[in-house]
């Protein structure tokens, strides 16, 4: 069976989807590590009702990104992870990490990349500049991660309604409810061998 760690930075919602898709038998691999951004945040807290060993690799505690990226980097071949997945991690991954796991690591982004996406584009970010713009549809995107901001081939996308009367919390709501659908899916597909990246392009099999 597949192992994969998640990277989290907040309260592990879209962790958390993950978590019971596992253990609804709908992704056929196990959560080996939780890496933190940081010690506080409540997605420890479900690794430990889980029974998930985490750990803490917060960037203020290395003198430089070289050195952080070599830590994620060591965390993720240490834990023995075939993939891993961004669930509301707001850092970037580094060289060194993205080259040890090429096209074998997921984010999900609040947006319809590549619109609303790039540096600064996170969390309310991203729905307050939607509200703003008056686009009529948002959504989630699914992707692997490079070495840029949200730039990786996408896996998948689905759409909502963004309505004259949004807000960015109403939008945020929304948006979040299909990615608790769509990651685990995603990753599912990741953990059965049915990705595949082709020139840029990622090829789904059935």
């Amino acid at each position: 069976m597949k192992r994969f760690a998640v990277f989290c930075s907040g309260g592990g919602t879209d962790f958390q989807s993950l978590i019971d898709a596992v253990r609804k038998g709908e992704i056929h691999a196990e959560i080996c590590l939780l890496i933190a951004s940081k010690p506080d945040i409540y997605a420890i807290e479900r690794a430990k009702e889980a029974g998930i060993p985490f750990k803490v690799i917060c960037k203020q505690d290395y003198a430089t990104a070289e050195e952080f990226d070599a830590a994620n980097r060591d965390a993720l071949m240490e834990s023995g992870a075939d993939f891993a997945v961004l669930a509301g991690y707001l850092n970037i991954l580094g060289p060194a990490t993205v080259g040890a796991f090429r096209d074998k690591i997921i984010n999900i982004h609040p947006a319809l990349i590549p619109s609303f996406c790039g540096m600064g584009y996170y969390g309310k970010h991203v729905h307050r500049a939607v509200c703003e713009s008056g686009v009529k549809i948002s959504g989630a995107t699914v992707h692997f991660v490079d070495e840029d901001a949200d730039t990786g081939p996408i896996i998948m996308q689905e759409t909502v309604p963004v309505t004259f009367e949004d807000t960015p919390e109403t939008v945020s709501m929304r948006v979040l409810k299909l990615e608790h659908a769509m990651l685990p899916k995603a990753v599912a597909l990741m953990a059965d061998g049915k990705l595949k990246v082709i020139e840029g392009k990622v090829q789904v099999s059935a």
